[in-house]
């Protein structure tokens, strides 16, 4: 019974890998191409069965989530309840770190979720390894930091505080000061293109290449100050919120937005992107939250609430926030968001950031005393690919990554909002030639034109209706001539251009010039 079991599971786990049916052969009369069809039908075979196979043995783990019987509600467990029935291992991600007088905090994880980075508004920084749980950097800069963001790897972070953007590394030794940025509010970093964009006080966004520091982009955004900045990580175009209500998509070889959206009936306060691209969360001072379809730029739902921080997790949960209050939102049966889970910081608490830390269930928060954890069931993906992200990584597999990933770096002028267009062809139509009849419609059209053209009457003796008619016909003469002379035209500047070539090679290679030359 059980071996039945496993077959079936097996058999509906290969079906979920092929291509659509199969083709139907025996209508075919040509056995070549009837071989090679078959052919293809057996490989398309082979790959969704070795497919199945790596999903049933190498992603043992499954997603969880939070399931209530009868009448109880997912968003009435508290995090206490939960800590009683998970692991130790995951009970350690559950913690708070008090830090009063440096706050309020943001943060940062690497793209595996195994290090930290957090920077106080005072000018606390901290690089913590997440595994362990012990800090491998901590550091005073003695002023003001609004925001940090890692770079391609845990070695490398930026920083935007008071006056400049500097780059630290791992020792917490600065390398660079980015002084074109201005003073930044938001920093994003583009990790498939190695770009660390940014936006200052001035409203003014930057974009430049830390591989060579050269500066891609610097463009006026026109809408003011602006401290909302995301990227969207299905096609890495950038998206501002503005006090208009607008959110701007831009990307680096455009001086103007890709696209401009109201978005809300004031201020825009927070934005972010669901992994796959096509659904954008957008909060606004209106008290509104809003999910947007990308593919139709058309608002599919609006919950009502203010939110002052948004972030989507890995399998799509919503994470909202406002003064001390988190809301977790998931989609329900009918695909629109609903209550998934709460949590109430202790009060006095003002929230700054909230963000998902990938491949864990655990979402991060920085607020104004410090910096805190609780578990959100559900919302990581429970199996990490180590040739994108892998945790327990060594020194040696992150210097042959570090290679990889910069001989795989994507040029600027990739970023666009479709990007299954790039390796595209255009289809070049072909000049359809004009047959006979059509130009002697043509022709006839333009000595229809001359005939009605009405001749003004001279003094006595030069309006004869001799004259008269000689004009027309010598006007009907003119147009045919004309019409002659622009038809043969491109032939003889054809002949005129393979001349021109040839003569301007060297006497002694006319002689070998092909025919095609001449």
């Amino acid at each position: 019974m059980d071996t039945l079991d496993f077959s079936d599971e097996f058999e509906v786990t290969v079906n979920k890998y092929q291509r659509g049916e199969a083709a139907n052969l025996e209508a075919l009369k040509d056995k070549k191409l009837k071989g090679q069809l078959a052919d293809r039908e057996e490989l398309y075979k082979k790959s969704a069965n070795a497919a199945a196979k790596a999903e049933k043995w190498l992603m043992q783990t499954e997603a969880g989530r939070l399931e209530a019987d009868g009448i109880e509600k997912t968003w009435r467990f508290d995090q206490h309840a939960i800590a009683k029935e998970v692991d130790v291992a995951s009970r350690k991600n559950q913690f708070d770190l008090i830090l009063p007088d440096l706050g309020p905090y943001t943060l940062d994880y690497t793209a595996s979720g195994r290090y930290m980075v957090a920077a106080g508004r005072k000018g606390h920084v901290a690089l913590i390894d997440l595994h362990t749980m012990k800090p491998i950097k901590d550091m005073q800069v003695r002023e003001t930091v609004r925001d940090v963001v890692f770079l391609h790897n845990e070695l490398f972070f930026a920083a935007a505080q008071k006056k400049y953007t500097y780059i630290y590394n791992q020792a917490g030794a600065e390398l660079h000061c980015l002084k074109e940025h201005g003073s930044v509010l938001k920093l994003q970093f583009l990790k498939n293109h190695f770009l660390l964009s940014s936006i200052n006080k001035f409203g003014h966004l930057h974009y430049q290449d830390i591989t060579t520091g050269q500066m891609i982009g610097n463009y006026r955004s026109g809408l003011g100050r602006s401290d909302v900045l995301q990227v969207n990580p299905y096609n890495s175009v950038l998206c501002s919120g503005h006090a208009g209500g607008t959110v701007s998509m831009w990307k680096p070889t455009s001086a103007a937005p890709l696209v401009k959206m109201l978005c809300h009936r004031g201020p825009v306060t927070a934005i972010s992107f669901h992994p796959n691209g096509h659904l954008m969360a957008t909060a606004g001072m209106d008290k509104k939250i809003k999910i947007w379809d990308l593919r139709k730029y058309e608002a599919i739902q609006t919950l009502p609430g203010h939110a002052k921080s948004l972030d989507f997790s890995q399998k799509g949960l919503l994470a909202t926030s406002t003064g001390s209050f988190i809301q977790v939102l998931a989609t329900s049966d009918s695909q629109d968001y609903g209550r998934y889970m709460i949590h109430t910081m202790a009060k006095g608490y003002q929230i700054n950031k909230v963000l998902f830390r990938p491949y864990e269930d655990v979402l991060g928060i920085g607020h104004s005393n410090g910096l805190s954890s609780v578990l959100i069931p559900g919302s990581g993906e429970p199996n990490f690919d180590s040739w994108v992200a892998n945790p327990y990584e060594t020194s040696k597999q992150r210097s042959e990554k570090e290679v990889r990933v910069l001989l795989d770096k994507l040029p600027p002028e990739s970023i666009i909002l479709d990007p299954t267009k790039i390796g595209t062809l255009s289809i070049k139509k072909k000049k359809e030639k004009r047959t006979k009849q059509d130009l002697e419609e043509e022709k006839e059209a333009a000595v229809a034109a001359v005939k009605n053209v009405h001749l003004k009457k001279k003094t006595k003796g030069r309006s004869k209706p001799s004259k008269m008619a000689r004009k027309k016909q010598e006007g009907i003469e003119q147009a045919k001539r004309s019409f002659v002379e622009k038809n043969e035209d491109g032939g003889a500047n054809k002949k005129q251009k393979r001349i021109t070539e040839m003569t301007d090679l060297p006497v002694a290679l006319q002689p070998f010039a092909s025919r095609k030359t001449r």
